[in-house]
């Protein structure tokens, strides 16, 4: 009841039903007492991870996507392997699809360095669990000393590090997090070890420590796993709450926004009740084949008083929303049917002005350099076009 009086005296009543349906859908509870830094560029995250993980006591357990075995992944590898020389019990999980975006794999070193490493749906056909192929862990999630928590869009590859990649690199956003929220993050973790090791993480060296809450108004802070498991759909069920309850702003950035047909019409019944709507995509997409079919979706918001912009420069894989300047969701997932239905996912819903204010001018930085779609504009383009991103659209859940 505490928690529910301080949402609606800060936040006012509606944002109460929206922690509801989080405590039903989510499985977790909103805590209090988290701070949470935004980490806006891969060299800034990277050097953040790996020195916490320099700094391990404990245990370290890193949870990923990609690991690439470049510049980036070597410098995450030394870190590792340091840990784990001076005693730190380490835990590396890899996608088993994720983990074929460089060749070598990074999987050899890892245990040449003598780090227990695993693979994500791994092990069976050629390395890989050929039925689940597409059910992967689209997480990213660092626990060190149970103390400090990493998660957000950022894989491990020197693609976002502008010191590796140059003007090449993209961008992405990350978080560094601290108080209750940590365990449930280790918690999402642990169970993927276990699921992928057959190990239970255990003992002293994986005990979660409770650090003191900050001083001033508490951030509020949910982790909210998805996946096809126990937790299938989970975002999608959060997201239709969010939607429905903005009142003033919903601003969302995505590389790939391709929702289903449940979330465009909770975003248009938005923009028709008076909630301004932005959409932020990238200008220049990395998939060419999700890029033409999500143009292909944007007549659907156009047309139902919602903004879509294409921001210029460097490509961004950040998933970021906040909702009425208050609510932010944060984390790994995309707006597409692999985030929504097959990935397992993890993000953030975070009750907090001051981190939702963040996320807001964020996307308020990539709109001011960016280009508005119209819908005169998609309609200018040639038929041909128009028709071959109509064509992906409707395979669009494949993609």
């Amino acid at each position: 009841l505490a928690m529910e009086a301080l949402i609606d005296a800060h936040y006012g009543q509606h944002f109460i039903g929206l922690k509801t349906l989080g405590d039903r859908v989510a499985r977790r509870p909103l805590t209090s007492g988290n701070t949470i830094a935004v980490l806006e560029t891969g060299d800034e995250a990277y050097a953040a991870m790996c020195r916490a993980i320099d700094d391990a006591q404990k245990s370290v357990l890193l949870e990923t996507y990609i690991f690439d075995n470049d510049a980036v992944g070597q410098m995450f590898v030394q870190s590792l392997s340091g840990a784990a020389k001076r005693g730190v019990t380490v835990r590396v999980l890899i996608d088993a699809v994720g983990v074929r975006y460089s060749v070598p794999s990074i999987l050899k070193q890892l245990k040449e360095a003598d780090i227990t490493a695993d693979l994500f749906n791994g092990n069976i056909v050629m390395g890989l669990r050929l039925p689940y192929a597409n059910l992967r862990t689209h997480r990213k999630i660092l626990i060190v000393d149970g103390t400090v928590a990493f998660t957000g869009g950022m894989n491990i590859r020197k693609g976002f590090s502008a010191e590796f990649a140059g003007s090449e690199s993209s961008r992405d956003t990350h978080f560094e997090i601290t108080g209750p929220v940590v365990a449930d993050l280790f918690s999402v973790a642990a169970e993927d070890w276990r699921f992928a090791g057959n190990e239970a993480l255990k003992g002293d060296v994986w005990q979660v420590e409770r650090t003191a809450p900050p001083p001033g108004q508490p951030m509020l802070v949910r982790a909210v796993a998805t996946g096809p498991d126990a937790s299938n759909e989970t975002n999608h069920k959060l997201l239709m709450g969010a939607f429905s309850v903005a009142r003033k702003s919903i601003r969302i950035m995505s590389p790939y926004f391709l929702p289903d047909r449940e979330l465009i019409s909770a975003l248009t019944t938005a923009g028709r009740r008076g909630v301004e709507i932005d959409i932020v995509v990238p200008a220049v997409n990395n998939l060419f084949l999700v890029d033409h079919a999500m143009t292909a979706q944007f007549d659907q918001v156009l047309k139902n008083y919602c903004r879509v912009w294409r921001h210029n420069g460097p490509f961004d894989h950040s998933k970021l929303m906040a909702i009425d300047g208050v609510w932010a969701y944060v984390g790994s997932s995309n707006l597409d049917a692999r985030s929504l239905r097959l990935n397992f996912e993890i993000d953030m819903e975070v009750l907090d002005a001051n981190f939702a204010g963040e996320i807001d001018a964020r996307i308020g930085a990539a709109i001011a350099s960016a280009q508005p779609v119209t819908l005169q504009t998609l309609m200018a383009r040639p038929f041909v076009i128009r028709v071959f991103d109509r064509l992906l659209w409707l395979g669009s859940p494949y993609l």
